[in-house]
């Protein structure tokens, strides 16, 4: 083999062997780019909205520090008003890079009764077609696939076992119960046990509830698509209610359909992946 010819085949190895990098490179780089600079951040998890504004005032037990008025009563029908939040938290990795799928909705509706230090009844409804993310593509997944919104347009949660209040909690105040339900969603209905913290304020009550999912147990597919997106096996229902003895929402019915996927009924689409550019390739001519 001649001189040139060796020169030509080992600048053609350079060029193979920098191209397989440049490749590797962008494989990883690519998706890392994509969520922390281009997708951002997800949504931060809900709060109470007394308790973020004023860190340090938290309670157990029905009671809490910082300034209080009397206790007085809550009997009666507190209703779902505007203002509450109930969406899906889950941890999902693309390409070996790790975020979180966050998706919301406002339409909820629904009420609890307090009689004296007891909580009765409580059921409230979200509209799934009205769960959205930040991703298109994911809210059509989400849609079709996943939780199949046209088959199944709402899910609920109702109250099986009352709420003891102990002392009812004063005006300012924060207090935390265990709360046992059953949630009804993707057409299974299964019990549900939870932590509720409550703030109660002047004329209203707001209520957060995180509640543990792990899909198979309501028949939803694993969200992960191929090898590209994959998720936890399980996830976060959150939800901020707040409280009022107004008239409170509109019964939350389904069959709006996601406002921002571009699609109509739950028809499921396919997930495009954020896709990197590869710099021409040229391989010197042998002679």
């Amino acid at each position: 083999m001649t001189e040139d010819r060796i020169g030509r085949t080992h600048r053609l190895r350079w060029w193979v062997t920098g191209a397989v990098a440049v490749v590797v490179v962008l494989a990883v780089a690519g998706p890392f780019v994509y969520i922390h600079f281009i997708e951002g951040s997800a949504p931060a998890k809900l709060t109470l909205p007394r308790t973020a504004n004023n860190a340090g005032t938290g309670s157990t037990s029905g009671t809490s520090k910082g300034s209080r008025t009397s206790a007085g009563t809550v009997t009666g029908t507190w209703n779902v008003g505007p203002g509450s939040v109930a969406g899906y938290r889950v941890d999902e990795v693309l390409i070996g890079q790790h975020a979180t799928a966050v998706g919301r909705s406002t339409e909820v509706s629904g009420s609890i009764t307090i009689s004296g230090t007891t909580v009765a009844e409580g059921d409230f409804t979200v509209n799934m077609a009205s769960v959205t993310s930040d991703q298109s593509q994911r809210n059509a997944q989400f849609d079709g696939r996943i939780m199949d919104v046209v088959m199944y347009p709402t899910a609920t949660l109702r109250l099986s076992t009352p709420i003891a209040l102990g002392t009812v909690p004063v005006t300012g105040s924060t207090a935390h119960y265990s709360a046992t339900g059953t949630l009804t969603m993707h057409g299974v209905t299964r019990s549900v046990t939870f932590a509720v913290a409550a703030e109660r304020l002047a004329g209203s009550i707001d209520v957060l509830a995180d509640v543990q999912i792990r899909f198979s147990a309501w028949n939803i597919a694993n969200p992960s698509i191929g090898g590209f997106v994959t998720t936890a096996d399980s996830g976060t229902l959150e939800v901020l209610l707040h409280l009022t003895q107004g008239s409170g929402n509109a019964p939350a019915s389904g069959g709006s359909g996601s406002a921002s996927n571009g699609s109509s009924g739950g028809a499921p689409s396919i997930v495009t992946v954020p896709r990197t550019t590869v710099p021409p390739l040229t391989i010197p001519a042998s002679s």
